[in-house]
């Protein structure tokens, strides 16, 4: 690094993390901010220096302002934000600009571009890259809604233009459906996002959601860095990911097509730093489709650096030094040189989270009393809790991605398997047996795994819910040890 001697982590949790762990690597001096919520987050100790943020711990990593001011007060030289929070805020990455520091991931400009769904369609179009049938404008009438519904032919998803991360999203099966919809989806486009504008998409039910990892030096040059699937989703979350996707290995030709495609829109507009470019592929003719941009580093890039060999933290941060310079970015003969042919042996990445399965998966905050990782041979957990963390109420419950690598994907499967059902987290519930219900399944090994896949997947945690606990209450094996006389009946598992 040249010029790029401190940087300042705008993040928390597990990204913030594994941020910091390539920083250091690189020998550059860290600043992480935080909350009194995360007061015992990994991330805290990890870096060179923590600074406790202003404000509520509910708003506080989204006040560009105050992490602006951090920032200046700490003599930084670049702003990373990793994913969420201020990720893909225009007004952020400019303001950085503007305070004379680097923020580190694609222009503003860029942001902006791909920030409204509706314009980044029209961005592909001009690029040559296919898209979702749909609206080519933003809906402003049910009637119009109910029309284009029509042409499009059930099922249709109506998006606010603002939306990412699956939110924002509804899935209409009639005329009905489109009426009552539209006003949700616009509500929580302007609640969310500040944008009320919605478009509509068809829905294709049996299909992968397929996404394409690249890199820009925003100078007109890119590379990709292969693909990922991301069909199992929940709520439009993404609950397992894997590379290569096992869809894209059984149709020779289709790596190639896609990768171009993100390619060749990457290129178009001058994009620099790391991006993901999301399509939909039917399952039946794989065809594919342009879904959106993220112009951010994604949340399952790590499966991607195990097959590929490649940090992309790393690329970006040699982005931002090259930014420092005033050399516009990365050498176009360097990053040809990085263009990978193929991935090596396969990646699955589960995302864990504090959550409870018996209650609709609602998050499940509260002290994690023991944390124990089962790592072996081609394991990587990116993670910010330990024995003794807090889950606040605040923040997305995730508090791992366990990530396997393996020769194959069959190896890797039964990896991640043995990961997962060997590791120990006592304390609020969590989707471990869940996630571990999912690739123990027939169609997870199949590789069967379309965005339809949890729909009528059937999981049963083993716990007994408490609905209504008693002073006298007890929680007891049957039929217990009545021989042990200490019991409260019969001698249970509460005897030391």
């Amino acid at each position: 690094m040249e010029k790029l001697k401190t940087l300042l982590i705008a993040n928390r949790g597990e990204i913030a993390v594994r941020i910091i762990k390539t920083a250091k690597e690189l020998g550059i001096r860290t600043i992480a901010i935080y909350t009194a919520a995360d007061a015992t987050s990994t991330h805290i100790r990890a870096a060179d220096e923590a600074v406790l943020l202003p404000g509520d711990d509910s708003t506080a990593y989204i006040n560009g302002n105050s992490i602006i001011d951090i920032a200046r007060s700490n003599q930084v030289d670049a702003i990373i934000p990793g994913y969420g929070f201020l990720s893909e805020n225009v007004e952020f990455a400019q303001a950085i600009a503007n305070a004379g520091m680097v923020f580190v991931g694609p222009r503003s400009e860029a942001i902006e571009a791909f920030g409204l769904k509706h314009r980044a369609r029209e961005i592909a179009v001009a690029a040559d890259v296919p898209i979702v049938p749909g609206t080519q404008g933003l809906l402003v009438t049910e009637d119009e809604a109910v029309e284009a519904a029509n042409e499009l032919g059930y099922p249709v998803m109506l998006k606010a233009t603002g939306g990412g991360g699956g939110m924002g999203l509804m899935i209409c099966k009639s005329v009905e459906e489109v009426r009552e919809s539209l006003t949700q989806v616009r509500s929580r486009g302007e609640t969310l996002f500040k944008n009320s504008g919605v478009f509509m998409e068809r829905y294709y039910p049996e299909s992968h959601h397929i996404e394409v990892q690249v890199f820009g030096n925003g100078l007109g040059d890119a590379m990709h860095i292969g693909e990922r699937e991301c069909s199992i989703q929940r709520r439009h979350q993404k609950v397992i990911e894997e590379c290569p996707s096992p869809f894209v290995e059984k149709h020779p030709g289709l790596r190639e097509k896609l990768t171009s495609a993100a390619v060749a829109l990457t290129k178009s507009i001058r994009y620099g730093s790391a991006g993901t470019v999301e399509y939909l592929v039917d399952d039946v003719s794989g065809d594919f489709f342009f879904l959106e941009m993220n112009t951010r580093l994604q949340v399952e890039h790590g499966i991607t650096e195990l097959c590929y060999n490649l940090d992309i933290v790393k690329l970006m941060l040699q982005q931002a030094d090259r930014e420092l310079c005033n050399l516009g970015g990365l050498d176009k003969g360097y990053l040809e040189s990085l263009q990978p042919d193929k991935p090596e042996g396969c990646a699955i990445e589960a995302r864990v989270y504090a959550e409870n399965p018996a209650r609709n998966y609602s998050p499940s905050p509260g002290l994690l009393q023991h944390v124990e990782w089962k790592e072996t041979s081609g394991t990587r957990i990116d993670t910010w809790v330990a024995t003794g963390t807090r889950v606040s109420t605040y923040y997305d419950p995730m508090i791992a991605k366990v990530m396997v690598h393996d020769s194959n994907r069959t190896a890797a499967i039964e990896k991640l398997g043995g990961v997962l059902s060997h590791s120990t987290i006592c304390g609020p519930p969590t989707n471990l047996d869940f996630l571990n219900a999912i690739i123990d399944s027939k169609k997870f090994s199949t590789g069967d795994t379309l965005t339809n896949f949890l729909t009528n997947f059937e999981f049963t945690p083993a716990a007994i819910d408490v609905i209504s606990p008693g002073l006298y209450t007890t929680i007891q094996d049957y039929p217990g040890r009545p021989t042990a006389g200490r019991g409260i009946p019969q001698a249970g598992p509460m005897v030391s």
